[in-house]
């Protein structure tokens, strides 16, 4: 029962997420090609917006013992390809994973055809080779997963300072007309 009750909650909260992104117009494909191309900040605004609610959130209620935060370990050999395949993606196409999902609920043909294709040739490629491939990247994994471990900090000495510079950016260019 919990297996289906954490599949519902999983189902829920992409289709809020879904609903978020669309509303905030990052599933348009002329928003997504605007931030790449610099000329519009909307991606950049929603991303980072959420990057600092969801970074005081999450580790407010952790402070308090109602989540439990399980970084986990990277290594370059993990990172650098992922990166790859996902800037392929990203630049081939003009959506990531998350807003290919938006754009199909939206009625984008591309990212039905094409981005939804991309998503199966990955997880399929993922899967066929994640055996093989898992035991050369957990090697050299990084000793430390968060700023605060490495530098042997409470981590709300890294959450404020960036939470401010984070600001300061959006207010910046909110400012400047982006």
């Amino acid at each position: 029962m919990e297996s289906k009750t954490r599949l519902i909650k999983g189902l829920a909260t992409g289709i809020v997420f879904g609903f978020l992104l669309q509303r905030g117009g990052v599933t348009d494909y002329n928003v997504l090609v605007g931030q790449l191309l610099l000329e519009d900040f909307t991606v950049a605004k929603i991303i980072l917006t959420a990057v600092v609610v969801g970074m005081l959130g999450i580790h407010f209620l952790s402070d308090r013992g109602l989540v439990e935060l399980k970084p986990k370990s990277g290594s370059l050999r993990r990172t650098i390809p992922g990166s790859l395949i996902f800037g392929a993606g990203f630049s081939l196409l003009g959506y990531c994973p998350g807003t290919i999902a938006g754009a199909i609920g939206q009625g984008s043909i591309d990212a039905l055809l094409f981005g939804l294709s991309g998503i199966f040739a990955g997880s399929f490629l993922f899967a066929a080779f994640y055996e093989r491939y898992d035991n050369l990247i957990e090697k050299n994994k990084f000793k430390f997963n968060t700023f605060p471990e490495l530098f042997k900090i409470n981590h709300w000495l890294v959450i404020v300072p960036l939470s401010a510079l984070i600001i300061i950016f959006l207010v910046w260019i909110e400012s400047i007309g982006f």
